[in-house]
């Protein structure tokens, strides 16, 4: 389905005031026309008075063809089944009264802007799901298609990573309807499409990371351990979901502008083991500083006695000071001196 644009329809103004002319003409001819018939009887009259009231009676059918847009808003008009084309620029339009405007999604709401429901909207039926999504009765005459940008933010979903760890992950997905023909007519109804395949582009996408970086792992693809991880990665992982999920939305008329990843952690039965993996791995480095450190301390002391010719060690002695250096250094608590006061051997 191509989407067909109509142009030249803004006359909606001059139809009102038309049909309004065309009523008050009506409305007197059908005065005069009684009073007329009430004096005496005349075919003229009375056919007068039949065109007025088939008149008053059928006007208002023009009315049906009023349509009203704001700025940012299509509306897609059929014909009796068949797809006329979309009302797109912000405008007073009269089409054909008997056009009717399609929308699939008008009553679908999910969880992102422009899906509010407005204070005393009636009942509405919650839909579980992951999708959240709720449907309001007050919305079924709104068929028009909002062309704004908006913010998808589906829940949060568990998901194994490339290692086999669950792991809760939520996004936020930025969208826009470029093609209403498609959005109204390809699919059944474009804003359940776009929420279940933002979970299935997710669900594809992750499985391919880990969380954090792992040895032997390939995340692109090419045969080669690389450094990609879900947390540190976040940029090009929110890049390759958006081009996953554009790659799957194309025929519904959408386009991604944007998905970012909003919540990112290990599920609740695994975060604790893996905290203190985490803190293991960073006691150990910062273990590893530690010791690089007092091992260049402890060089830089023995060269400097050794060009100032302070004292003169045998190799037993610099052991030992070698081995007081590194406890002192390499210690998680102060060390308390002993004061030698007499030789030193």
């Amino acid at each position: 389905m191509t989407e067909k644009v109509l142009k030249g329809k803004k006359h909606g103004m001059s139809v009102l005031l038309g049909v309004i002319l065309l009523y008050v003409v009506a409305i007197t001819v059908l005065v005069l026309s009684a009073i007329s018939l009430e004096e005496a009887f005349s075919i003229l009259s009375a056919v007068c008075l039949a065109v007025s009231i088939a008149v008053v009676c059928l006007a208002w059918i023009l009315l049906c063809g009023l349509k009203v847009l704001k700025p940012q808003e299509a509306l897609v008009l059929t014909l009796f089944g068949r797809y006329v084309g979309t009302l797109k620029d912000n405008g007073f339009y009269f089409v054909n009264p008997f056009c009717t405007g399609v929308n699939p999604a008008a009553k679908t709401r999910l969880s992102q802007s422009g899906d509010v429901s407005e204070p005393g909207s009636g009942i509405t039926a919650i839909m579980t799901g992951t999708q959240g999504m709720s449907i309001t009765g007050s919305e079924m005459l709104n068929k028009k298609l909002s062309l704004k940008i908006m913010t998808l933010n589906n829940s949060r979903q568990k998901i194994n990573d490339c290692l086999g760890n669950p792991i809760e992950i939520g996004i936020a997905v930025t969208w826009r309807i470029i093609d209403t023909a498609k959005a109204v007519f390809n699919v059944d109804n474009y804003k359940e499409f776009l929420s279940l395949q933002c979970d299935s582009a997710l669900r594809h996408v992750v499985r391919i990371y880990p969380y954090d970086v792992a040895p032997n792992v390939d995340t692109t693809g090419d045969g080669v351990a690389d450094e990609g991880s879900l947390r540190g990665s976040s940029d090009v992982v929110a890049a390759r979901i958006r081009d996953e999920i554009q790659s799957r939305v194309n025929d519904a008329g959408i386009e991604i502008i944007e998905a970012r990843i909003t919540y990112l952690a290990y599920a609740p039965e695994i975060a604790a083991v893996m905290l203190q993996r985490q803190q293991a791995s960073a006691i150990i480095d910062a273990r590893k500083m530690i010791v690089d450190g007092a091992v260049g301390m402890v060089e830089m002391a023995l060269e400097r006695l050794n060009e100032n010719d302070v004292v003169h060690l045998d190799e037993e002695r610099k052991a030992a000071m070698v081995s007081n250096l590194l406890v002192v250094l390499c210690g998680n608590h102060d060390a308390q001196p002993v004061v030698n006061s007499g030789s030193l051997y």
